[in-house]
């Protein structure tokens, strides 16, 4: 008597078991058909665009209209709109149910050119290749001179050649130091030729020469400092500014005329 029990114990434990797992497979099916069923893509949102149009923007995401607003990867979709469409550096996508998808881009606004072979290189300030145009086309953005770089193609990560190593970790971090502190708009050129030290054309009259792997954001700012300073720089003033010394201090070399 006391074996059947158990027995009849061990078959009530086992279609236990069975219930609770069919179970959740029901409940894991009907999550699964109310998401297919009543969450699709119905309204796009796209906002932070200047050079692409949002249907560009929508196309390049590869999301069709009524797919699945839950299920779809937003991760693929993200990596297909950059990759079609170089420009744009960061981008966000959010859901927003029952319908709408929130598409957020940042497009580069002030690339640099760097010429190499015929063509004008354009760089973004996070050092991606953005665009590939004649090189006469160089003229209208700031350049980069005195490096080369290895197999450009549009869409990729700017990279130098092996024996520049030291100039574009300094050039990455410079340019990366002058977008936080908006000061692109100011930059004519960047100069990597000198092995000792970049240099950089500023405002078309200034000169400013830095060593490779310093703190730029902090050079900058010294340099804001002394050009908003009262009086410190006249208007008609051009020259040199070396800031090359690690105590600080910064000289002008002011050009005679």
């Amino acid at each position: 008597m006391a074996r059947r029990r158990k027995s009849n114990r061990r078959r009530r434990g086992s279609f236990g078991f069975l219930y609770k797992l069919l179970s959740v497979l029901v409940i894991c099916g009907a999550i699964v058909a109310a998401l297919t069923l009543f969450f699709r893509v119905d309204t796009v949102v796209i906002t932070g665009q200047q050079r692409y149009t949002e249907e560009e923007i929508r196309e390049a995401s590869g999301i069709a209209e009524g797919a699945n607003l839950v299920l779809f990867n937003k991760y693929t979709a993200a990596n297909n709109i950059v990759s079609a469409l170089p420009y744009i550096e960061e981008i966000s996508i959010n859901r927003k149910l029952p319908d709408t998808l929130l598409i957020q881009v940042r497009e580069c606004s002030m690339p640099l050119a760097v010429v190499q072979e015929g063509s004008a290189w354009l760089v973004s300030p996070s050092g991606k290749i953005v665009d590939q145009q004649d090189a006469a086309a160089a003229a209208e953005y700031a350049q980069i001179d005195g490096c080369e770089l290895l197999a450009p193609s549009v869409g990729t990560r700017l990279a130098l050649a092996t024996e520049y190593t030291t100039q574009q970790s300094s050039l990455l971090s410079l340019l990366a130091a002058l977008e936080n502190r908006q000061e692109l708009e100011h930059v004519d050129a960047i100069h990597l030729g000198d092995a000792t030290m970049l240099t950089m054309d500023y405002d078309g009259r200034f000169t400013i020469q830095l060593s490779y792997g310093a703190d730029y954001d902090r050079k900058l700012r010294m340099l804001r400092q002394i050009l908003d300073e009262s009086g410190a720089i006249q208007d008609n003033m051009t020259g040199t500014f070396d800031m090359r010394g690690d105590d600080g201090t910064v000289n002008l070399i002011q050009n005679v005329r």
